[in-house]
């Protein structure tokens, strides 16, 4: 029978609750030739006390799971005992044979051997001696040779449990490993695809609310400043329609084929200038030598302003932001402040966007910084260059 890898355990011919079916079958074979009409008087019990001596492995056999050693060498003194007294019998050398069998399938080979091999040497031994010292046809190398077979086919029947066994535990590892492996990529897509439905959708809308804000409040005294604020939530309508067709588009490629292709620095112009049609005076200081970060750090950064931008947009009340880039050392950071109108507090978000912002910092070795500062908000990212392959072997 195979065993199936999924399962707890390998399958048995017998359950291990009906052990007891098998201990009734071997008894039976080891009484019925003590009974047995058989033409050879050597082969039957010479006296009651023979008879009790070739009966009583059939109590001791089913001992053998608790007491492996014990039985064996038990049945081993019963058996030469009873041909020392003249009777030959066979059930008493079955039950040997079966002995070695349990003792080699239930110990391992280094605890079975120091027993096994001296108790066939000395079955062996014992038949020679009582062969010659008394005629009677032992049989001994018979008997020595189905002994030692007994013994080797237990141990093979061991080592086979214990492989199917080992088996088994890999299979459920790997299973588990599996789910586990399964359950982090599916974390994992969730939390990309929160990123870039937040980066698709969440300026845009900041920039159309804000200005419909303005086309509402100038809509009768400056119809001029409503139809530019009109013209700029259109022009963002178009653009997260156009992010989040594009994103859709990535969810349902059959594969990684369809990857979103992400912005960097070089639309850094286009999200600043949709704030500055807000009404948001954005100054940027670019200290930034043209090509100097690789492209993962380059979509990063442009992440980084952007979400601060959106946060002035939505929480800042001087209308102004400020855009710092520059290298420190090894590493290049991105700062973008806001003064809030208020001394000491803090925002009210959600703050799923700094969330993920912060996993994607953290995805290339960098750190992020966001809260309250002198002056308003401030939101600060350090990249390490260090950790990235160069800008050439990126791009």
């Amino acid at each position: 029978m195979r065993p199936d890898p999924m399962t707890d355990s390998p399958p048995r011919l017998v359950p291990a609750g009906r052990a007891w079916i098998v201990d009734v079958v071997i008894a039976v074979l080891v009484v019925v030739p003590t009974f047995a009409p058989v033409p050879f008087p050597e082969l039957r019990p010479s006296s009651p006390l023979v008879c009790a001596l070739v009966l009583a492995p059939a109590v001791l056999l089913p001992l053998r799971r608790r007491l492996p050693r014990s039985v064996l060498i038990a049945c081993i003194a019963l058996y030469v005992t009873a041909l020392a007294l003249g009777t030959l019998a066979p059930g008493a050398a079955l039950a040997v044979v079966i002995a070695a069998y349990g003792m080699a399938d239930r110990l391992t080979r280094r605890e079975a051997a120091p027993v096994a091999i001296p108790a066939v040497a000395g079955l062996v031994a014992a038949g020679i001696v009582i062969e010659l010292t008394t005629g009677l046809d032992t049989r001994f190398l018979q008997v020595g040779l189905a002994v030692a077979l007994a013994g080797a086919l237990g141990d093979a029947a061991r080592s086979r449990r214990a492989y199917v066994d080992a088996v088994i535990e890999r299979a459920r590892r790997a299973e588990q490993t599996r789910e586990a492996e399964a359950r982090r990529r599916v974390t994992e897509e969730r939390l990309r695809i929160a990123r870039d439905l937040h980066d698709a959708v969440a300026h845009q809308i900041s920039v159309i609310s804000l200005n419909a804000g303005v086309a509402t409040s100038t809509l009768e005294a400056r119809p001029e400043r409503a139809r530019e604020a009109l013209a700029t939530i259109r022009t963002a309508s178009r653009d997260v329609l156009a992010e989040i067709g594009s994103l859709l588009a990535v969810l349902r490629a059959p594969d990684e084929s369809g990857s979103r292709e992400q912005p960097g620095l070089a639309r850094l112009g286009d999200v600043v200038e949709s704030v500055r049609v807000a009404g948001f005076d954005v100054v940027v200081r670019d200290e930034l030598a043209p090509d100097v970060l690789p492209l993962t750090l380059d979509i990063v950064a442009y992440r980084v302003v952007q979400e601060g931008l959106t946060n002035a947009l939505k929480h800042g009340t001087g209308r102004r932001a400020h855009v710092l880039l520059r290298r420190v050392d090894d590493a290049v950071e991105v700062v973008v402040t806001n003064p809030l109108g208020r001394p000491v507090e803090k925002p009210t978000a959600s703050g799923f966007g700094l969330v993920g912002l912060r996993e994607r910092v953290e995805s290339v070795g960098g750190s992020l910084q966001a809260g309250v500062a002198p002056g308003g908000f401030r939101l600060a990212a350090l990249l390490p260059l260090s950790r990235i392959e160069t800008s050439g072997a990126d791009r």
